[in-house]
């Protein structure tokens, strides 16, 4: 399937690195993906192994901005903002999965390190107070670590945390 395994490939974990043929350095290696789009705070689109896949970043949530049905969230298009900001088109990324594949959408579900800065999109979007923790199903590989992160946010009013009244509900 192309996404690296939650097992044996830590968020931390370094890449290896191939040559393009314009001899500017491109990632390769298990779950390398290139972003083509953000369609909102928690969910992108990349390529991935020759195709267009949507990803939803596991672990967080960011307020609504896309769905018709509910009204756009408290902090909604700043969360947007920044994950846009994080991964223009043509960034380098790696996807790691946890237990579930995809969701009951059909999305890719996924860590998301920013390459070649190794940069957890999922950790920074709840230190940065753009998301909240989301647990889907049994996914939990970073649950102690982004419900701190999002613990010291919520603690100096980081982000939404300072800017809404009822963040995340």
């Amino acid at each position: 399937n192309g996404i690296a395994s939650s097992v044996s490939l830590p968020i931390t974990a370094k890449i290896r690195s191939g040559t393009s043929t314009c001899g500017a350095a491109t990632p390769t290696g298990p779950g390398v993906a290139q972003v083509s789009s953000v369609a909102d705070g928690d969910t992108i689109d990349v390529s991935l192994n020759g195709h267009t896949e949507r990803v939803r970043l596991l672990g967080i949530d960011t307020p609504e901005t896309v769905d018709p049905r509910k009204p756009v969230g408290c902090f909604g298009p700043e969360a947007s903002h920044e994950t846009k900001s994080l991964l223009p088109p043509g960034t380098w990324v790696r996807l790691e999965r946890d237990v579930e594949l995809r969701d009951r959408y059909g999305r890719l579900l996924a860590y998301v390190t920013r390459l070649p800065d190794e940069l957890s999109v999922n950790q920074h979007l709840l230190e940065q107070g753009f998301a909240d923790t989301l647990r889907l199903g049994p996914n939990k590989a970073y649950l102690a670590d982004f419900a701190a992160a999002r613990n010291r946010a919520n603690a100096g009013s980081v982000g939404a945390w300072g800017a809404c009244p009822n963040p995340f509900e």
